[in-house]
């Protein structure tokens, strides 16, 4: 009885997540259905940049009645992913921002493979070097490297300002969300962040590292944030508003 008692207590595992493709509004979006114990009724959102589509359903929801919600949502969907701008693919002759302002990409063959910052008659230039099939990616690569340079100067800051170390400092390209801190003090930054502005990647980080103290977004953890950074009102706003396009940008092949 003991042992049978103990089973009934333990957490059961989430049901993995199921992925397949969704066409709507002339585009075809992975969409992942994932199975969550706490859900009530079904639930859907667009991640950021319009890049993908995930349902929450409760446990035992069937295909069908996930095919029935979806179909009673493509209006919405479509009126909501009618907002959402473009995917455009980085290329030479277009602009991109870095700190917030616009910079645009050069490419120049023929030398080793790297990306410099310049200044021409027109304002700020990237120039691309090397293969141009490989532009997207070093371009990515050099974001990469810029935000591994300000954001762990502005942790550093931070981090002393509450008392805290964050056990490590990583960097992705996620859809979701800009930035995470796990319970052992990992930090993970998009660095997609990079292309707005400095005010906005400090906000972020001031974010991050107030839930090393704070692991909620409770009125303690605004209270907090707004000391490491006082304008966390009006950077929290612009990412809001302008993060999307930051995400639509395509930098794969």
């Amino acid at each position: 009885m003991p042992l049978s008692f103990l089973k009934r207590l333990q957490t059961p595992k989430p049901a993995p997540a199921r992925e397949r493709l969704h066409e709507v509004a002339g585009r075809t979006l992975p969409l992942r259905i994932v199975e969550n114990d706490r859900a009530r009724r079904l639930t859907l959102r667009i991640d950021t940049g319009g890049r993908g589509l995930r349902i929450t359903v409760p446990p035992g929801i069937s295909a069908r009645e996930v095919e029935h919600f979806l179909n009673r949502h493509q209006g919405w969907l479509e009126q909501r992913l009618a907002r959402v701008p473009d995917r455009p693919q980085v290329r030479p002759g277009i602009k991109i921002p870095l700190r917030g302002m616009p910079h645009l990409i050069v490419h120049e063959p023929g030398t080793r493979g790297s990306v410099t910052i310049s200044q021409d008659e027109n304002g700020p230039v990237l120039i691309v070097h090397g293969d141009r099939r490989h532009l997207g990616r070093r371009l990515a690569d050099f974001l990469k490297r810029e935000a591994k340079h300000d954001i762990e100067a502005l942790v550093d800051k931070h981090t002393r300002a509450v008392g805290r170390r964050a056990k490590a400092i990583r960097f992705r390209d996620t859809s979701s969300r800009w930035g995470s801190c796990t319970s052992d003090g990992t930090l993970s930054f998009s660095w997609r962040i990079m292309m707005a502005p400095l005010p906005v990647v400090d906000y972020l980080v001031a974010h991050e590292v107030a839930h090393l103290k704070e692991m909620n977004h409770g009125p303690r953890f605004w209270k907090l944030c707004k000391e490491l950074c006082p304008d966390t009102d009006r950077r929290k706003d612009w990412l809001k508003r302008n993060g999307g396009a930051l995400q639509a940008i395509r930098f794969e092949e």
